[in-house]
């Protein structure tokens, strides 16, 4: 009875017991995401606008495949920047020195401030977490990485004081916020049923004493915290999400193969 997670390149995939498991990025890649078609458009517009003489002075094909491979540029460049910006923050919460390169030194400087500014008392970074499904909707099955689970004293929310509570954190880098995966990602690390701290052994979630779950916004020129709900209507949506990824690959039969025409019926007189 064993929980693994297998890094390879740029991604990584679990293991439950030795059979694959979803993750919970992968499930969330159920929910609706219109806000990525306008990126996608406007990120290939400003590329255009950018680099207008260099593309006239290429050839038409060169020019199209230029275009098509803006987005994809900056949505990989956006990614490393977020795996560099995760890897050197676990160094820092758990208060290790860390090499940090310059176009990153705005991102690092926003969590430092964060750390100095909040003061949070790290429990476990880096958790892979599991749930065992049982229910292709009601339990699903899914593994995650939990980026921080910390202590965090009395804060202060719009005035409203907020009581010291062990919240369970994750560490964003988009340009353009928190949008509602993050709730659903939280939820589904906080119910899973079980961590693993890199051994074999397995150890309940609830142990961990998990009260609040946010995310930690940095950006270049600072940071937020902002509260998300992991309540029973966020877990609900997360479970029909699951049953929807667990169902993605028989959907493709829902279309069957063209019908074989009838003969031609030929005209008499």
């Amino acid at each position: 009875m064993t929980i693994k997670r297998r890094n390879h390149g740029s991604g990584h995939s679990y293991l439950i017991d030795g059979q694959k498991c979803a993750g919970v990025t992968s499930i969330l890649s159920m929910v609706p995401k219109n806000a990525l078609v306008d990126w996608a458009g406007r990120t290939t517009a400003e590329y255009a606008i950018d680099h207008w003489a260099d593309l006239a002075e290429a050839r038409p094909s060169e020019r199209l495949a230029r275009l098509n491979r803006a987005r994809f540029a900056e949505r990989d460049a956006a990614a490393r920047r977020g795996t560099q910006v995760h890897r050197l923050a676990e160094g820092l919460a758990v208060g290790d020195s860390v090499d940090v390169p310059e176009e990153l030194a705005g991102h690092v400087h926003a969590y430092t401030d964060f750390l100095d500014r909040v003061d949070p008392d790290p429990v476990a970074v880096e958790l892979v977490v599991a749930h065992r499904g049982s229910d292709a909707i009601a339990e699903p099955g899914y593994c995650g990485t939990a980026d921080l689970i910390a202590d965090l004293p009395a804060l202060s929310i719009r005035g409203e004081r907020v009581q010291p509570a062990r919240w369970l954190l994750d560490i964003k880098t988009s340009r353009s916020g928190i949008f509602r995966e993050t709730a659903l990602q939280l939820c589904a690390y906080q119910r899973a049923h079980v961590y693993t701290r890199g051994d074999d052994a397995e150890y309940p979630i609830a142990d961990l004493g998990i009260e609040r779950a946010g995310a930690i916004h940095v950006r270049s020129d600072g940071w937020d915290l902002i509260p998300v709900d992991t309540t029973d209507d966020v877990w609900s949506y997360f479970c029909h999400l699951a049953w929807l990824y667990s169902r993605e690959e028989y959907s493709q039969a829902w279309i069957g193969s063209p019908i074989d025409p009838p003969a031609r019926i030929e005209a008499t007189a």
